[in-house]
């Protein structure tokens, strides 16, 4: 029986996690897949915090030549997170030609192409089915299972904070500033909670799961992005009246050659399969040419979750005998192969004031920007009329230009949410 030592990078929720799965499934592991594996360092830069959470003692070393030395080691799995040390760790680990295992999304979007360079130098095997997901085995399914197929769309709810603050919103009438504090009490967002709710975290994973989609390394900073924090829970009432769902997707898709990506709210017709994602769950929906939509569903952040993404990711690099390799991120997407001016319905609501001719002089503006308008509703208040109305498929330049010149009339006080719809 094939013998494999690991050493985990961090004991935090995740490294805690893996530790804890390793340990009660090992004879499982044995018995199902033909490898021992055994934990041989935990790295952390406490010791003593690490002891106390439940790390055993003879284990834990704060002195990383330990692991780079140690020919025992043969996998090493990073469960920092952030750029920094974790960067510098695991190119450490690779030189040594170790594999490497993460659940670091931001670092592996960011930097790729650098692990690459150093793993393909020792043949040294990079797993990452952790970055994207949390338990959902997405990374595999585009890697492994879908080579009969182009890949032309996918659509994600990626990250469990926005989609459990987004749900709140939705069931309970809540403000977004409310459902936030009580996230962040829960644990379900961090103190400074930017990275998810300005839809970065959304972006990074996108960035990793469109590059192995579409063969070409996406640099996330030329998804599109914009996050939650301006939606608010009257748009989110009356969504649900026309029969819409309010998620932060991520969507990438192939478009005669070029690539649409982008990250924001979306309204999302009930009877679509993302819309009954709830809580802090995500789900993937994926569209090949051949097999038609898949979709992928399960938690997406959490210890046991993320954790459980880790330890198949070392189960399946133990049993390896060559290591994949991906040469397409040296093959950079450019800002000139990226759909900036994509397609889309758009819900809208202004506020204006309640004065003949004013509605007239907006459509009047739809109409000079090619936007023509499903459907329509005005509720009066004193003195002010709010105009709500959703539009066909319109290109987001016009969008934005007729906004400009709504938002110039004298007669409009306020366009105070625009929310895109997808179909």
């Amino acid at each position: 029986m094939k013998s494999v030592g690991i050493a985990i990078l961090g004991f935090g929720t995740v490294g805690a996690g893996t530790y804890n799965i390793l340990a009660e499934r090992k004879e499982r592991i044995k018995e199902e897949y033909g490898v021992d594996i055994t934990v041989k360092a935990i790295y952390v830069r406490n010791p003593k915090k690490a002891i106390t959470n439940g790390a055993p003692q003879e284990l834990v070393t704060s002195n990383f030549d330990d692991i780079i030395t140690d020919s025992s080691i043969d996998i090493v799995a990073e469960c920092i997170g952030g750029i920094e040390p974790a960067k510098t760790l695991l190119i450490e680990s690779l030189k040594a030609g170790k594999n490497i295992v993460t659940a670091n999304k931001e670092l592996f979007a960011k930097h790729w192409g650098e692990l690459e360079k150093y793993a393909s130098k020792t043949k040294a095997g990079m797993y990452f089915e952790a970055t994207c997901g949390g338990g959902i085995p997405v990374i595999r399914t585009l890697t492994q299972a879908m080579q009969a197929n182009t890949i032309l769309q996918i659509k994600g709810i990626i990250n469990g904070t926005t989609n459990y603050i987004l749900s709140r919103m939705s069931d309970e009438g809540a403000s977004y500033e409310n459902v936030l504090a009580d996230a962040q009490a829960l644990g379900f967002a961090e103190a400074d909670p930017t990275a998810d709710v300005e839809g970065y975290d959304a972006s990074y994973k996108l960035a990793i799961l469109s590059s192995l989609a579409f063969n070409k390394f996406l640099p996330a900073e030329l998804i599109y992005r914009e996050g939650i924090s301006k939606v608010q829970a009257e748009d989110i009432a009356i969504g649900k009246q026309l029969g819409f769902t309010i998620k932060l997707l991520a969507i990438a898709k192939l478009i005669d050659g070029k690539i649409e990506a982008r990250v924001h709210p979306v309204f999302l017709k009930n009877s679509h399969p993302l819309a009954s994602v709830s809580g802090s769950f995500n789900g993937i929906f994926i569209v090949g040419d051949n097999v038609g939509d898949i979709m992928l569903y399960g938690r997406g952040a959490g210890s046991l979750p993320t954790g459980s993404a880790v330890v198949s990711d070392i189960v399946f690099c133990a049993r390896q005998i060559e290591h994949a390799r991906y040469a397409e991120i040296s093959d950079v997407i450019t800002k000139q192969d990226i759909i900036s001016d994509f397609t889309s319905d758009y819900y809208m609501r202004m506020t204006v004031l309640d004065l003949s001719g004013v509605l007239s002089q907006i459509t009047s503006i739809f109409a000079d920007n090619n936007i023509s308008i499903t459907s329509m509703r005005q509720d009066a208040g004193e003195g002010v009329v709010s105009i709500v109305l959703v539009t066909h498929k319109s290109s987001e330049n016009n969008i934005r230009k007729a906004i400009k010149e709504i938002e110039s009339l004298s007669e409009v006080q306020k366009v105070n949410a625009v929310i895109r719809v997808e179909k």
